[in-house]
């Protein structure tokens, strides 16, 4: 007894030639079916190719369109030829003209006489099955399908929107419970002839013919009806993308096709010369293998299709820009953003490098330029400090620069002076530090040499956009890590705050700060913030300043309480 192989060929004839003979030689009858909407000059080639064979055979052409009765036609006349022709098939094994054999023929005959009555074929009702895409699961079999999925879309959708909205359903014939499963599928003698050969097949051809991709579900229903022994597995490796499609195996995945232990595989890219020479050479003959088990490499498959779907952290490509709020995490990394520190501090950016070891930018934001550290003008990523190219799609601008610099903390300066198109963004973002001392964008203010009516009105318009992004990092969907201190509690006492963020940002070194950086004079301020109530500007973000003393830094509070075990 030996094994029977029915191949279905629409494409790569040259390929398909080549593995029917290397089952052919190795005393396995091939019954080939040709789609009919191949050219005949392709076909009679591929013929003449294997004429000198005996034990092939070619069945009669159908047209096989996916999705329609025509796969299921040519299937059916293909197998009726194989157990007409070659009686010693005891098992007959459904392939495709891109599936290729991964193990010894001799491995694949000695697996199928240890189990003589087993049909191995994919076979699970419509409740138990999860991989259907298109929306029509037990639908399917209820309703009429004229129309091509693939060519005629709209009309597809309207003539099954139509039928839903009418209640139309058809009676599925008495007896038959719906399964699905793949196509390829390896069926005995007994089984295969009771099919097609039984009392109820031109009741059962009638009825799914009208069924949608009746090639899943036509074998993979009757079979239950007259095997005894069904496992509801393939022994051919295919896998499928979250959209349905079939994945191709190139020369690449040589090693992953070995680690499967399955016997045969589709689809197969038909110019992996590679594998092709491997799994076809007389010295594959020698490889040992054991129970086909995919599951093997579903993990790498279920990492592809992830990577696929929602890319890498923080990593926005040109080839899959995601939908809003589809992103795998918005940024790559942690980064810190400080808003008054700045203004509060002489060189708050070099101080902050010194002590954390990390790069500290300038505002990134600012209306002239891109403050690079180190006023660099071009930076990692090839970023330009062009604040027109930055603000064309500032979203990508701050994403590729956390990119481009994994591995390295980015902290940068901002305030209600820069450019506000990404408050949200931030807001939002996992890996955003925000450090605000409401209010500070006053003290550039206080000593500028500006007309006090200009002041007053430039103090109203930036106190309305950081009261603006205050109220964004208040909100309840505010994820990023949000610390504010108004500009009368922080100069009180700065080194808490200090030591706070130096902790975060370089949580390994736990080095205790001593001194603070240089804060600004802030002798008269008092005054200024008086004189633009007395204007009729209404300062409320920085706290409870008092007109008259300036506040000091209190040394009383420099350190923290630790316990000491």
């Amino acid at each position: 007894m030996t094994v029977g192989f029915v191949m279905l060929c629409h494409t790569a004839l040259e390929r398909a030639a080549q593995v029917a003979r290397h089952w052919a030689e190795r005393d396995c009858p091939v019954v080939i079916h040709v789609d009919k909407r191949v050219e005949k000059w392709n076909y009679d080639r591929l013929r003449a190719d294997l004429s000198d064979l005996t034990n092939v055979r070619f069945s009669a052409r159908h047209a096989c369109e996916w999705g329609t009765w025509g796969l299921v036609a040519a299937t059916q006349d293909a197998a009726e030829m194989m157990l007409a022709d070659f009686p010693a098939v005891r098992h007959v094994y459904l392939a495709s003209g891109s599936c290729l054999p991964l193990r010894p023929v001799a491995d694949l005959v000695a697996y199928l006489d240890q189990r003589p009555r087993t049909d191995f074929i994919e076979s699970v009702t419509t409740e138990d099955v999860g991989w259907t895409i298109g929306g029509l699961d037990f639908e399917r079999f209820t309703l009429r399908f004229p129309f091509s999925w693939r060519k005629q879309r709209m009309l597809f959708d309207i003539y099954v929107g139509m039928q839903r909205q009418i209640g139309f359903r058809r009676q599925v014939p008495e007896g038959l419970v719906p399964h699905l499963g793949s196509q390829w599928w390896c069926l005995t003698r007994q089984t295969l002839s009771a099919i097609l050969e039984g009392p109820d097949r031109a009741t059962n051809d009638r009825y799914f013919r009208r069924v949608w991709i009746p090639d899943e579900s036509y074998f993979q229903t009757l079979v239950r009806q007259v095997s005894s022994n069904v496992e509801s597995r393939s022994l051919t490796l295919s896998k499928f993308d979250f959209q349905g499609k079939p994945h191709i195996f190139y020369d690449d995945h040589l090693q992953l096709l070995r680690r499967s232990d399955c016997f045969v595989a589709r689809k197969i890219w038909p110019y992996a010369t590679k594998l092709y020479s491997t799994f076809l050479n007389d010295d594959a003959e020698a490889q040992a293998g054991g129970e086909p088990n995919p599951g093997k490499i579903d993990r790498l498959f279920a990492k592809a299709v992830e990577r696929r779907t929602k890319g890498r952290a923080g990593l926005y490509m040109q080839s899959r820009f995601p939908n809003a709020d589809w992103e795998n995490g918005k940024t790559a990394a942690p980064y810190s953003v400080f808003q008054g520190f700045a203004d509060v501090f002489e060189n708050y950016d070099t101080w902050l490098g010194k002590v954390t070891g990390t790069r500290v930018h300038g505002h990134l934001f600012a209306p002239d330029r891109v403050h690079f550290a180190g006023g660099e003008t071009i930076y990692n990523g090839a970023l330009s400090d062009s604040a027109k190219l930055r603000d064309y799609n500032p979203r990508s601008f701050l994403t590729n620069l956390i990119w481009s610099t994994r591995g390295e903390r980015q902290s940068f300066q901002f305030g209600p002076a820069d450019s506000q198109a990404l408050t949200w963004f931030m807001a939002l973002d996992p890996n955003a530090q925000i450090s605000v001392i409401s209010g500070a964008w006053a003290l550039p203010l206080f000593r500028s040499n500006r007309n006090f009516s200009e002041i007053r009105k430039e103090a109203a318009r930036l106190q309305k956009l950081e009261s603006d992004f205050l109220n964004v990092l208040k909100l309840g969907s505010t994820k990023a890590r949000v610390r504010t201190w108004t500009l009368a509690e922080f100069v009180e006492n700065p080194m808490e705050p200090l030591q706070t963020i130096v902790d975060e940002i370089s949580p390994r070194s736990l080095r205790r700060l001593t001194e603070a950086p240089k804060m600004v004079d802030l002798s008269g301020f008092g005054q200024f913030l008086q004189n633009l109530r007395n204007q009729g500007m209404q300062p409320v973000l920085m706290g409870d300043f008092p007109a008259g003393d300036d506040p000091r830094p209190s040394a009383a509070r420099t350190r923290r309480p630790y316990l000491v075990k």
